[in-house]
C-alpha cells in the first residue's frame, strides 16, 4: 500500500533543501559531534532504534521508495508518538543514503554515550573494551557479536573511532542501540578497573594459555587493542589474563572482529545458563 499524503503533511523535498543538506553533512563525524546527532537508514535499523527505545529526532522517508508494510507500520508508530516526519522525493532520499538498496525511510538519532563513571558492572556482566580501533566497519561488527553474547556494552578508549560513522552502522545491523556505549582515556579505564576490582582479559600471541583453555570469570572486560598492533606490553600487564588464540596457517593475526567473536562466544559457552537466567524477565524468575 502505497502512503497516502494527509492534509497537514509537508510536501517532498529535494536534494537541494536545507533538511537534505543537513543529514548528508552528518557522513561527517565533526559534524556528528557539533549537533550531537547521526543518521541511520533502512528499515530494520530504524525498526531497532524504535523497538529499543533510542532517542529519534526526526524520521525520513520517501514514499516511492517505501514499499515494505512492515516500514510503513514503523512509521505510523513514530507519527503516533509525534515524532516529525519528512518527506522526500526519491532523487533528495538517494542524495543522502549510503546503502545501494533504498528502502525510503531512515532517521536522525541523538547519541547515547556514557562516562567510564556510569559503569556499574552487575555479577553476570561482560563488557568489550577497544583501543585505538580505527575500523568502523570492525567496531560494527563487534556491536554485533556483543549484542549475539548478551554483552552489556563497548568501552571506546583512546582514539578509537566513531560508533556512529556510517560503516559502523552497517555493519552492527541496528545492535548498536542494545549495547550501552562508553568513551574514556586509557588512564580513565585503569583507575576504573583498580578501584572497582574488575576483572580485565586480554589477548596476545604470547600468552600461555590459549582461549579455550581459559576460565573466563564473571563479570570481566575483554581488552582488545589496534588491528594493526594488538595490546601493547602495558596494555598486557593491566589485564588479569591474557588468552592466545592459535593459528597454523600463513597469516600472523586474525581480524579484530574475528578475533573478538572467537574469544566471546567461548566465554559465553563456558557461562551461557548464567547469562541466560540473568537477562530472563524478573518475573520468569521467581
Amino acid at each position: 500500500m502505497r502512503h497516502q499524503r494527509r492534509p497537514n503533511e509537508p510536501r517532498q523535498h529535494s536534494p537541494d533543501t536545507a533538511i537534505v543538506k543537513e543529514i548528508r553533512q552528518l557522513r561527517s563525524r565533526d559534524e556528528r559531534e557539533r549537533t550531537g546527532t547521526f543518521y541511520v537508514e533502512g528499515v530494520h535499523i530504524v525498526a531497532q532504534a524504535v523497538r529499543l527505545e533510542a532517542e529519534i529526532k526526526t524520521c525520513v522517508i520517501a514514499p516511492e521508495l517505501l514499499t515494505s508494510a512492515y516500514g510503513q507500520e514503523i512509521v505510523e508508530r513514530l507519527r503516533a508518538a509525534e515524532i516529525p516526519i519528512v518527506e522526500l522525493s526519491a532523487a533528495a532520499f538517494g542524495s543522502i543514503s549510503f546503502k545501494e538498496n533504498l528502502q525510503g525511510l531512515g532517521a536522525v538519532l541523538r547519541p547515547r554515550l556514557e562516562t567510564i563513571d556510569d559503569v556499574r558492572m552487575n555479577p553476570a556482566e561482560t563488557w568489550v573494551a577497544l583501543h585505538a580501533v580505527g575500523n568502523p566497519g570492525n567496531l560494527g561488527a563487534i556491536l554485533r557479536t556483543c549484542d549475539a553474547v548478551g554483552c552489556t556494552g563497548l568501552i571506546m578508549l583512546g582514539d578509537t573511532t566513531d560508533p556512529y560513522h556510517p560503516a559502523a552502522l552497517r555493519a552492527s545491523m541496528g545492535a548498536l542501540f542494545a549495547q550501552r556505549l562508553v568513551r574514556a582515556s586509557w588512564e580513565q579505564f585503569v583507575t576504573w578497573k583498580q578501584q572497582g576490582g574488575h576483572m580485565v582479559v586480554g589477548t596476545s600471541g604470547g600468552a600461555e594459555q590459549e582461549y579455550r583453555t581459559l576460565e573466563y570469570p564473571l563479570p570481566f572486560v575483554l581488552l582488545m587493542g589496534s588491528e594493526r598492533l594488538g595490546l601493547s606490553p602495558a596494555q598486557q600487564a593491566a589485564c588479569d589474563l591474557l588468552a592466545r588464540i592459535p593459528m597454523i596457517g600463513s597469516g600472523d593475526s586474525l581480524n579484530l572482529g574475528v578475533a573478538t567473536s572467537v574469544v566471546l562466544y567461548e566465554a559465553f559457552y563456558q557461562h551461557r545458563e548464567t547469562i541466560l537466567s540473568a537477562r530472563q524477565p524478573v518475573e520468569d524468575q521467581v
